[in-house]
């Protein structure tokens, strides 16, 4: 998948895979993480999600990453936020008052722009890269995180050639294998979650369930 696919989605506002709410699941499960008011959280392919807001709300210092720069600029214009902007190698950070993000590759993003990270958050990362792309992207990730980080891991599991993704559909197998090397992983809820997803009923899901996962960088 092409960096052109995503430009091309926002460009064109094809953007089904936004959330205007805060995901219930982060609300639920972000308290086990134990961090400390401050701390700072990641968020990878952060889009313009309304869950920087929330995190934010609860005293946490967030970075995301973002391809699309219309993503970036309409986060930081929907919600009135004042920020400043830099260019920091190929990347171009949007700083705001506990919120910045870095416009650019992930692959990119260097362990340097992560100082003092403290957790991590992925609701709409893995589930948005094809399987050829999702080992490289957890391969970064364990370059990018120090020792003992924790995450949160939020997933999307369907019949595979019923739809073409994004979202695509992950397996618990899929993701217990990705996360083997240099990660504890641990399931905290799976959901039947296709009653919920009305628009996936649209597009002929017979099955959805939702699973959220506890990860913890060894």
């Amino acid at each position: 998948m092409e960096p052109q696919f995503w430009h091309e989605r926002w460009q064109q506002d094809q953007i089904g895979f936004h959330q205007g709410e805060i995901n219930p699941y982060l609300k639920q499960y972000l308290p086990g993480l134990e961090l400390a008011a401050g701390s700072r959280i990641f968020v990878p392919l952060c889009g313009k999600s309304r869950d920087l807001l929330w995190l934010a709300e609860q005293g946490l210092e967030v970075i995301g990453v973002e391809l699309s720069p219309i993503a970036v600029e309409a986060f930081f214009r929907e919600n009135g936020l004042d920020h400043e902007r830099s260019q920091q190698g190929s990347l171009e950070r949007w700083q705001g008052d506990r919120v910045t993000i870095f416009c650019g590759d992930y692959f990119q993003f260097g362990a340097g722009h992560l100082s003092g990270v403290a957790a991590v958050y992925d609701r709409a990362s893995l589930i948005a890269l094809p399987p050829a792309m999702r080992r490289d992207y957890v391969a970064h990730l364990r370059v990018l995180l120090p020792a003992t980080t924790p995450g949160l891991l939020i997933t999307m599991d369907y019949p595979a050639d019923t739809m073409s993704g994004p979202p695509f559909a992950v397996s618990d197998g899929e993701v217990r294998s990705l996360y083997a090397d240099g990660f504890d992983l641990e399931l905290l809820e799976e959901v039947d979650a296709l009653a919920a997803n009305p628009q996936f009923l649209v597009r002929g899901l017979p099955a959805l369930h939702e699973r959220v996962y506890r990860f913890r960088r060894l």
